[in-house]
């Protein structure tokens, strides 16, 4: 690009960050960044027309100023800055005159509402906490007690006038399709539930909270379901302790326990049958204090507002954080999507596909097939406190483990390999100068023979053991690198034929006791073919290898931040292009961005396998369907190999069947979208020059089949040249046309 070309891009994505910082300033303030949603949002604001116009200048106003402060522009544009500004301005526009006055005041209030939105940041930021709307509260504080003391600031009467502002908005339709909300006969607590809602947006009135409700229904299915269990519990709880709930009492307060609900049940928290249970514990506490502090702040005429609801979201949050260990059942939300079904969908498929990610990567320490002659709980070592260990020797084609009469180690097919670190680590432990046994004798005195002990993380060593005499080429305090070459495969110590012992333990000593600790990927080998194996322990006769890559693939998926890829796209008689960019985020996640659709796919690549983590856009982008196909591909070429994952259910089924299961998400899941590769055809074991997987998604509703794509990937020497989409009975076929 030339320097015309980036300034230009520069501006046009400020600009689309602006507006779109505007846009999400009105849906944040229901945890949100849909635009319909705030639109929805945006035009309730304007049933009072002045309200609605000092609302857009505050958010303006905010926008304005966090360019000019070049504050975090990512906060900019999910209006996490603007919504409290927002609030700030309905407050002042409702109670106050319109007037040029006014006008000022709502500038200056944005400015204070967003240093203070700053401020919190920073200072609640440490502990990993949202700030909430605390800066509208403290800022409308500020300028509701200074206002006193500003007489040309009138208290507005504009709520006697309703009328004429409905009429002035939508004219006499508006006006009787308010008198006839207003007039319907609905269940009190109903009524009171949509006053409650409308409150949110300084509005008191029926068809304001319908109108929301309906918004927040189609935003999200699971934080409606919350807004009404979390009112519903403070309405039944006011009537036991027979406590006033009339409108004009509960209007005001109401909002708290609907916010206080959508927060702590699906929003900072994966919504769950915990987070639900847990909503019925703390509304009544919010009652409680909302009571509390309306005495406390009538004595200096201040409303509460949403201070109960802070108070209390951020209690629990902050509590959260002193558990000593993670439960999936009540789960924080670390990577916030805006969305409580984003979030559950997201987590649960986290959960089932990364659900070892807390484990290190510990691999077979060996190159090659090998086989277990020994595994856990061992049939003659591997007992009590040392049975989870492994033994591995090699075997030839007829099942024998040595050539010849089998008389001399070096007959065995395993002895003098090479013995490799299993992981990244620290050499703890060396031992090196025992000699080799004659096959079938045994060295008591110096049980374990010549062995390696290597650090790995806490309380987590590897040894390898009955390594060969003078073998080892590394000592006490290297740091080595999965894979290196440490040893050579011996027959020294306790060890009647040669074979390499390799375990799992918590201690850095020779001797210690082990640990049942998964590998990370590996093949199986088995008559019919091979099978992939993730975080599992091989058992005993199993043949086992780590995946050995394959550079044809390998090199397909290898890729590196500032590649660009481009590819034509044939569908029936058109043909077009696409471009896409590899890049990498500042937490250092690597993705691919098409800069026609805007979509982007974040990926993982660890050597063993190239597989997608998240996707973001259209689903009639192009890297949509490519993330549906290569959702996990090994980067080695097994004939027949099959590998099976499952997608997050929102990137995958059809959004009218999803709103049921977003209903019933926190409590069950019916619906299922699986991900299956193979390895299909290979020109040449030996020196491919082509290579073709083939993979499927599928969704399940209730285990029966609703729809499935299946998908052709033709490799070569320029990487994928060729992807084959069938989909809904058509074919796209995407050709790659250049790389740069």
């Amino acid at each position: 690009m030339n320097t015309e070309t980036i300034s230009k891009y520069f501006k046009e994505d400020s600009l689309r960050i602006f507006f779109k910082g505007i846009s999400n300033s009105y849906s944040q303030i229901f945890f949100s960044t849909n635009r319909l949603f705030a639109a929805i949002v945006l035009v309730v604001t304007f049933f009072d027309v002045y309200a609605g116009l000092f609302g857009l200048l505050a958010v303006v106003t905010t926008q304005i100023f966090a360019f000019a402060l070049n504050f975090d522009k990512n906060i900019v544009a999910r209006g996490l800055y603007g919504f409290n500004s927002l609030l700030v301005a309905l407050g002042l526009g409702i109670y106050f005159e319109a007037s040029p006055y006014l006008a000022v005041i709502v500038i200056l209030a944005a400015l204070l509402t967003l240093f203070i939105s700053v401020m919190l940041q920073g200072v609640l930021g440490k502990y990993a906490l949202p700030y909430l709307s605390l800066p509208f509260i403290l800022a409308f504080w500020i300028f509701f007690l200074a206002s006193r003391n500003f007489p040309a600031l009138g208290i507005s009467e504009r709520g006697i006038y309703t009328f004429n502002d409905l009429y002035t908005i939508g004219g006499d339709t508006l006006v009787r399709l308010y008198e006839w909300f207003n007039g319907i006969t609905i269940v009190s607590s109903v009524k009171v539930y949509f006053i409650s809602l409308s409150a949110i947006l300084f509005q008191y009135n029926v068809l304001s909270g319908i109108i929301l409700a309906a918004g927040l229904l189609v935003f999200s299915r699971i934080a409606f379901t919350l807004s009404l269990l979390g009112f519903y519990t403070a309405y039944l709880f006011y009537m036991l302790v027979g406590a006033s709930i009339t409108e004009a009492d509960y209007s005001y307060i109401g909002f708290n326990y609907i916010l206080t609900a959508i927060a702590v049940g699906g929003f900072f928290i994966i919504p769950s049958r915990l987070s639900y249970l847990w909503v019925v514990v703390l509304i009544p506490v919010v009652a409680i204090i909302t009571t509390s502090l309306n005495a406390l702040f009538a004595v200096f005429r201040l409303p509460v507002y949403s201070l109960p609801f802070n108070m209390i979201v951020l209690l629990f949050l902050y509590i959260l954080k002193f558990r000593q260990k993670f439960s999936p059942r009540l789960a924080e939300v670390y990577i916030q999507q805006d969305s409580p079904e984003r979030n559950f969908y997201s987590f649960q498929n986290h959960i089932s596909r990364f659900r070892y990610d807390y484990y290190e990567n510990i691999k077979l320490p060996f190159m090659g097939k090998w086989s277990v002659s020994q595994g856990h709980e061992g049939e003659h070592t591997h007992k009590d406190r040392w049975k989870h260990a492994w033994d591995f020797v090699i075997f030839d084609n007829q099942g024998n483990q040595y050539r010849n009469e089998g008389n001399i180690p070096e007959d065995y097919y395993c002895f003098n390999k090479p013995v490799t670190a299993p992981a990244d680590g620290e050499v703890v432990e060396v031992v090196g100068d025992i000699h080799d046994n004659a096959v079938g004798d045994v060295n008591l005195k110096d049980n374990w023979g010549n062995t390696i002990i290597i650090m790995h993380g806490q309380h987590l060593y590897s040894k390898l053991s009955h390594l060969k005499e003078e073998s080892i080429n590394v000592k006490k305090g290297d740091k080595v690198k999965c894979g290196q070459i440490l040893a050579r495969c011996g027959n020294s110590g306790r060890s009647p034929y040669p074979h390499l012992h390799f375990q799992l333990q918590p201690f850095p000593y020779i001797g210690s006791e082990t640990i049942d600790y998964p590998l990370s990927n590996y093949i199986r080998y088995e008559d019919e073919g091979f099978e992939y194996c993730s975080y599992a322990s091989p058992e005993k006769d199993d043949t086992v290898s780590n995946i050995e890559p394959t550079p044809l693939l390998k090199n397909a998926f290898n890729l590196i931040p500032g590649q660009s890829l481009c590819f034509e796209v044939s569908y029936g008689n058109e043909t077009h292009q696409v471009q896409w960019e590899v890049m990498v985020n500042a937490y250092n996640k690597s993705y691919i961005r098409c800069d026609k659709s805007g979509a982007t796919a974040y990926f993982e690549n660890d050597g063993d396998l190239f597989y997608f983590t998240h996707y973001k856009g259209k689903r009639n982008a192009l890297l949509y369907y490519f993330y549906l196909a290569c959702y996990k591909v090994p980067a080695g070429f097994y004939q027949d190999l099959e590998i099976r994952d499952d997608y997050p259910l929102n990137a995958v089924q059809r959004k009218w069947i999803l709103w049921i299961q977003d209903l019933l998400a926190p409590f069950h899941v019916f619906m299922r979208s699986r991900f299956a590769i193979n390895c299909y055809h290979i020109d040449d074991p030996l020196s491919p020059s082509k290579i073709r997987l083939l993979s499927s998604s599928e969704n399940l509703i209730m285990n029966n089949p609703a729809g499935n794509n299946q998908f052709m990937i033709d490799i070569g020497g320029k990487g994928i040249e060729l992807l084959t989409i069938h989909t809904n009975a058509k074919q796209k076929q995407v050709r790659k046309c250049q790389e740069q």
